[in-house]
């Protein structure tokens, strides 16, 4: 099958949609799929007010149709709600070719902490820009009943998955945690305001806190948090050991439709902490770690819970399982008027 993907998030951005993305295109092709990404590399573009690691394009809808005609693909899937995916819906609506979607993030509620203005301003938007879709896909039931009541019912299961290869209870930790009290509680993901780390920040939970990742809060919250252990972004070999190294991983976000960062902890046999919110209510069990309204008691109850367990059920996401979803929620790109 032949795939074309457009997206607003791309390389060099490093996020949950990112990988998503990169991950899904890989196993796509390791299974003989054709898959063609269309992101604002192609396109000038300027940086996102407020996030300027996202690279709005600047670019027409006949630019962007002209990209997808040539590839001429069996499928379209439009990944973000942004410029590039949204001058991409306007060309398949007048072409009449046939598209899906996804909702990969909490735009409205990230709206909301950046700016202070109602989230449902944007719930608007979203309505409008996803309804033409075939499908909207989404990651978990909990986000499937969100959109369904703010008015997006036509939806699809797309799960995530984990490079078990890398992200193992073996992983070596990094020799900064031998000198670390324990327990060793650990963040992984942006530092912004959106992911309301200071919540964890300011957990009296006793041992020591540490932060990987990166994002313009990092200078404010190292400054007003000295003890704290920041380590700035880390991947591969050298994330999976900090996973696998901490005794406990804090997920404090409220605002995540998933948090991919929560199962690659489970697989290294870190069990999760997190609020009782869209994302960790699909992911945690009552095995895997905790939930709870304060940081401090979910993680005094996951730090209880078996590491084994924890990492049998992380490597039950695979992104294999993952791309499969991704297929089977696929439509077919044909001319609505052809295929009438």
């Amino acid at each position: 099958m032949r795939i074309a993907i457009v997206t607003d998030a791309w390389t060099p951005q490093v996020n949950g949609v990112v990988r998503t993305l990169l991950a899904t295109r890989d196993e796509l092709e390791k299974q003989g799929h054709v898959v063609e990404v269309i992101s604002p590399n192609y396109y000038p573009s300027i940086p996102c007010p407020t996030y300027p690691e996202i690279r709005l394009a600047m670019t027409r809808a006949s630019w962007v149709g002209a990209r997808i005609a040539a590839f001429a693909p069996d499928a379209v899937h439009l990944s973000t709600e942004g410029p590039l995916c949204l001058a991409a819906r306007r060309w398949c609506i007048r072409n009449d070719y046939c598209f899906t979607t996804a909702y990969h993030t909490q735009f409205p509620d990230y709206f909301a902490a950046r700016t202070g203005m109602p989230a449902a301003w944007v719930w608007r938007y979203i309505r409008w820009f996803h309804a033409p879709s075939e499908a909207v896909l989404v990651s978990t039931p909990s986000v499937r009943t969100m959109l369904m009541a703010h008015g997006v019912s036509h939806t699809r299961h797309w799960s995530r998955g984990v490079d078990l290869g890398n992200f193992t209870p073996a992983a070596p930790p990094p020799a900064l945690f031998a000198e670390l009290s324990g327990p060793i509680q650990l963040y992984v993901g942006r530092i912004a305001v959106e992911k309301n780390i200071e919540a964890f920040l300011l957990s009296p939970h006793p041992g020591t806190k540490v932060v990987v990742g990166d994002g313009p809060a990092r200078s404010t919250l190292q400054a007003r948090y000295p003890e704290v252990r920041f380590m700035g972004p880390l991947s591969g070999a050298a994330l999976a050991g900090a996973y696998a190294g901490a005794d406990v991983f804090v997920f404090p976000s409220r605002t995540d439709t998933f948090g991919l960062v929560m199962i690659e902890a489970l697989a290294c046999g870190t069990p999760v902490a997190a609020y009782p919110v869209s994302g960790p209510i699909d992911i945690v069990t009552g095995t895997t770690g905790a939930l709870h309204e304060t940081i401090e008691a979910a993680t005094t109850a996951a730090l209880t819970r078996d590491r084994a367990a924890c990492a049998t059920y992380g490597a039950g996401y695979t992104w294999e399982a993952s791309a499969r979803q991704f297929l089977t929620a696929l439509v077919p790109a044909a001319r609505r008027s052809k295929a009438a």
